[in-house]
């Protein structure tokens, strides 16, 4: 069974391989912003247990704590200096990882999306964190830069400053 595993995923990563090398039809608007929505869940659900482990374990590393109503919680600096940089962190490695294992989150994979290196080769990490940066700025923009993608030839912000393509990726088959 395992031999049978390993062939399986030696041949998705040359069909990933083929795909990198193609010339394929850039993504559009609609398809991007559903794919992160399907990311977004799945990053909750990181989320969810990173602050479960947090709220488990806080209380037992003598780190300043408060008390409120009896239950006792992480200060707010506490919270702002550590976890929340700790969730965007996961952020991060989390896009940073699919990027450069294939290209392609789960919800790319569903939506049959796949970011790769404008000159079609696959990402390298500073890309991802360039990439991820700009995606920030998009967010803060309320969506500016995802609006690029109807103004310029298919490219957000984050593709242009990280010099990275989003494109659609055929049907297996």
């Amino acid at each position: 069974m395992p031999q049978r595993l390993d062939v399986q995923t030696r041949k998705a990563a040359t069909v990933n391989q083929d795909w990198i090398k193609q010339d394929l039809p850039p993504a559009g608007l609609w398809r991007r912003l559903i794919a992160m929505v399907y990311d977004g869940f799945l990053l909750a659900a990181i989320w969810f247990v990173t602050a479960g482990i947090w709220v488990l374990v806080y209380p037992h590393t003598g780190l300043p704590a408060e008390d409120i109503n009896g239950v006792t919680r992480a200060t707010p600096a506490m919270l702002h200096g550590v976890l929340f940089p700790l969730l965007v962190l996961e952020w991060w490695a989390f896009y940073a990882w699919f990027w450069l294992h294939g290209g392609q989150t789960l919800g790319m994979r569903a939506w049959k999306l796949m970011s790769r290196d404008y000159r079609r080769q696959p990402m390298k990490l500073w890309q991802t964190l360039v990439r991820f940066a700009g995606a920030l700025v998009s967010w803060a923009t309320f969506g500016g830069g995802w609006l690029l993608v109807l103004l310029t030839p298919n490219q957000s912000l984050h593709d242009r400053l990280s010099a990275t393509e989003t494109v659609v990726v055929p049907k297996a088959g």
